[in-house]
């Protein structure tokens, strides 16, 4: 291999590299926010705001869970909302929960 060709392969690696990580940085940011009708949602308990979370039906709630402080929220610090394990290709609401709630370590 040339090193002509050598430059080439690289810069095609580092660019396709960055347009995949540019990629799923705007999909997570595009990605639909979950629906507390829908029914995994529903199956689990899903509230968009953590104080609104049916007390007789989960008496295990605390209200200082949410989704902003579970191990399955992956969203950035601060943000309103982010991508969750459990609802795969949606946006959950920071100040949420559902009762996959784990508190981060």
């Amino acid at each position: 291999m040339s090193s002509s060709n050598r430059r080439v392969f690289i810069f095609q690696v580092a660019a396709g590299g960055s347009a995949l990580a540019l990629a799923k940085v705007a999909h997570a940011q595009g990605a639909p926010m979950v629906n507390e009708k829908d029914a995994q949602a529903v199956s689990l308990g899903y509230a968009a705001d953590t104080t609104k979370v049916d007390a007789k039906k989960y008496p295990k709630h605390v209200a200082t869970q949410l989704c902003s402080n579970c191990a399955l929220y992956t969203g950035k610090a601060g943000e309103a909302s982010g991508p969750c394990g459990i609802f795969p290709g949606k946006q959950v609401a920071a100040k949420g929960w559902c009762s996959a709630y784990a508190k981060k370590a």
